[in-house]
């Protein structure tokens, strides 16, 4: 393991293999420290975001190496799970312009990219409900973080960063790229609506603007 500062409040974790990536990003997100802000894992690597008002960058790297001792397994097995479908308005993706001048992809190439891909939901953080999925296919893989995280992201945007898509189920600060909304309440903290867990698979199907209000405000359902 090799660990690279990424400024102020970041680190890069270097591994051998992709999987032990996916693996200690579960075991971080697992423990959850109250200064944790992000976990993506992409490739062999995983970016561990903190909050630098909270502790130091030094405090972070020990901590960091004293959860990675030791062989890490994997909490679940990703080949089961449910598929649900998701609907996504692309044309609600304040990044969509953005990250296809990125990837020098027409906007149609990526979301034919993004919606033919079915996803696996590797953890749940960084807030409540929010799925990290895995993997994006390799022409939509790379997109950095924004530069300056967005104050507000709206609740069902979706959003990616290195080999990951991810949906803000609630309204909080973000820096991924957003390429579309959902109209469906992904969670209901009050009630306990968590409807995706660890393992599910997740598609999404392409909806325009009248459907998006169509829909807007259902509850996103399990497949029975």
């Amino acid at each position: 393991m090799e660990l690279h500062s990424l400024g102020e409040a970041a680190w890069l974790i270097y591994l051998a293999e992709e999987a032990e990536a996916v693996q200690l990003s579960e075991r971080i997100r697992e423990l959850a420290p109250n200064w944790l802000q992000d976990v993506v894992p992409a490739y062999a690597s995983v970016g561990v975001h903190f909050d630098a008002d909270r502790i130091t960058s030094v405090a972070v790297a020990e901590w960091i190496r004293a959860v990675s001792d030791g062989p890490v397994t994997p909490s679940v097995n990703y080949e089961n799970g449910n598929v649900i479908q998701i609907p996504i308005c692309y044309e609600r993706g304040l990044d969509l312009v953005a990250v296809s001048t990125f990837l020098d992809l027409t906007a149609d190439a990526i979301v034919e990219l993004h919606s033919s891909t079915t996803y696996t939901v590797h953890a749940i953080g960084f807030v409540p409900g929010f799925p990290y999925l895995g993997y994006l296919p390799q022409e939509l893989s790379g997109v950095p973080r924004l530069a300056s995280p967005r104050t507000r992201v709206e609740p069902g945007s979706v959003g990616l960063t290195g080999r990951q898509t991810g949906i803000y189920p609630l309204a909080r600060p973000g820096g991924w790229h957003l390429i579309g909304q959902t109209p469906l309440i992904l969670v209901e903290v009050a009630e306990g609506f968590f409807p995706m867990r660890v393992g599910d698979r997740i598609s999404f199907t392409r909806i325009d603007e009248v459907e998006y209000h169509q829909q807007h405000g259902q509850r996103l359902c399990r497949p029975v």
